[in-house]
Formats: structure tokens, sequence, C-alpha cells
């Protein structure tokens, strides 16, 4: 008997199990929620929209489910190659959810992409619309909110919440969970996350750029990671900023390379803090021209199949 089989013959009667996919506009909160549901800051955070741009599994594991939370691209009509992979995340998040949790907040009258919130509306998938920001308004607001949601698609559970401030967070989960069908886990109970450290070493360094940089330079910067070694007392880590033009190099690395030592020494606390142990973090800046709208260096990056 394989180890699998196992696994599942200790699950408890009734075990439930699904992939609970977050989607919405750009800057609604989705991924604040995501780290709040999960328990751990896994989704950068930046008031700047657009700061997600893959799709991050976190797992929450209880003796009797497995939730498979899902952060996923704020919904937008793509203007370059690097949007359209974006929206190609939102797409698979639609097609495997079994429960799906479209966040709007208070002030937002309809979701970005009517193409998007009609796809949604037909799905025959558990629904919860969580109205965030809530402690930005005041209770008429939010029930005004909330018989708008329902006007919309009348089969909707719908919550008002705070992700920031952790209202109702509680109840979403009983929500959730009602909502989960019977099933084996997908994952190995001990997991919490299926990107590499990898991924993250570079999404903190990337939150750190959307921090220090305005207008135009975050959204045309990628990192990778190109030397990642763990030892034991310290992580050596060399990593590339991409940008796609000569001038953003110059700004970025600022003058006498005061901006990219800046980004560098925030990036190495946080990632000191994320990891448990001392990090060396070598930081360069290359123009990799046009890399937004390049299918074969955007695959490489990880947008495309």
């Amino acid at each position: 008997m394989s180890e699998e089989s196992n696994l599942n013959n200790d699950l408890p009667e009734g075990h439930k199990a699904g992939f609970v996919n977050i989607v919405g506009s750009p800057n609604v909160g989705k991924s604040t929620l995501m780290n709040k549901l999960v328990g751990e800051r896994l989704s950068i955070i930046n008031s700047k929209a657009q700061t997600t741009r893959h799709r991050i599994m976190g797992m929450v594991n209880e003796p009797e489910y497995q939730i498979v939370y899902s952060d996923t691209p704020g919904v937008l009509d793509p203007a370059y190659k690097l949007q359209e992979g974006m929206m190609k995340f939102v797409k698979t998040a639609l097609q495997d959810a079994d429960v799906l949790l479209l966040v709007t907040d208070i002030y937002e009258d309809c979701i970005a992409h009517a193409a998007t919130l009609e796809k949604i509306a037909n799905m025959d998938v558990p629904l919860i619309v969580l109205i965030n920001k809530i402690d930005l308004g005041d209770q008429d607001k939010a029930v005004e909110r909330m018989k708008y949601w329902k006007e919309q698609i009348p089969r909707a559970q719908i919550a008002a919440i705070s992700a920031l401030h952790n209202f109702n967070i509680d109840c979403i989960l009983d929500m959730i969970v009602s909502d989960l069908p019977e099933g084996p886990p997908f994952f190995p109970k001990d997991e919490l996350t299926d990107k590499p450290m990898r991924f993250f070493v570079s999404e903190i360094i990337r939150e750190k750029i959307l921090t220090h940089f305005k207008q135009e330079i975050p959204y045309s910067c990628e990192v990778v990671v190109e030397d990642y070694k763990d030892e034991p007392e310290i992580c050596k880590i060399r990593a590339e900023i991409r940008v796609a033009r000569d001038s953003q190099k110059q700004i970025v690395i600022g003058a006498q390379g005061r901006m990219i030592k800046r980004v560098g020494t925030d990036a190495r606390k946080d990632m000191e803090s994320f990891l448990g142990k001392k990090v060396y973090l070598d930081l360069y800046v290359r123009v990799d021209k046009d890399w937004r709208n390049d299918e074969k260096k955007l695959k490489r990056f990880g947008y495309f199949d």
C-alpha cells in the first residue's frame, strides 16, 4: 500500500478538502485577506495596484479539513503580454475553484472587469462576496453594498469584512468549511504553500521596489534569483532586478548606489525574518528591453506554461 493510501486511511470520516480561490479588482485587499486566512505573510502587500502578479497558494490544515487558498492578480484588460499571463492565473483560478471568494470593497460599484463578473455570476460553485475595508465607511454604506451585491448575484453569500483589522474573518472560515466538498487532502498536511523559497525571496525584493519607487518603475521591474545557497548559518542570495530601459536602471541604482542599497537592506531584513537566519544579499540591476512583451522571457519568469 502506498504512503498516500496510508495517509488517506488515517483521515477522519467526512474529511473535507478544496481550492478556495480569491479573485477581484486590483487593490481591494485580496492579498491582505489571503495572509489573514492562511496565518502567514505569503503575499506581498502594497497600496499600489497590480502588486500580485502570480497565483500564490497557501494551505490551512486541520484534522477535519484542508483548505488550499489561492491569491490571484487583480482582474483587468491586459495591455501587454505580462498582464495576459497574469490574467491566465485568474482564469485558471476560476476553473478549478471549489469555493470562490469575490473580494470587493466598500467604495467599488462593480468589479473592474465586466466579463469576469459575468463569468463568476454564471458559475456553479459556492460563491462568497466579501465587502472589504468596511472600517473606512459607515454602517449605512456597508448595508447598501451588501444589498447591491445580493441583487447582482442572488445565490451568493455576502459578508462585510475588514481584512486589515481582522474583522469577521472567523465568520468567513465557518462559511468556507461549510461549503468545502468531502475528500482527501490535495497536498501533504505539513505543507504551507506550493511556491519554492526562491519565489518568496524575489517577491520580498519586488515589494521593496514597490515601496521605494513611484510611477512606472515598479511595473517595469522583474526580480530573478540567480543563485540561492542555503547554508546552516547563513543564506547567500544573488538576485537581479530586470528593468526595461537604461534610464530605469539609473533610477533603481540611484546616486552613488543609494537606492539599490536601501532596497537591498530592507529586503535583507525581511528575508532574515522570513527564513529565520542571517542573509547575505547581492543585488544587481540589468536592462532587459521589452521583457513585459516577450513571451519566451515571460515563460522563464513563470507567467506562461
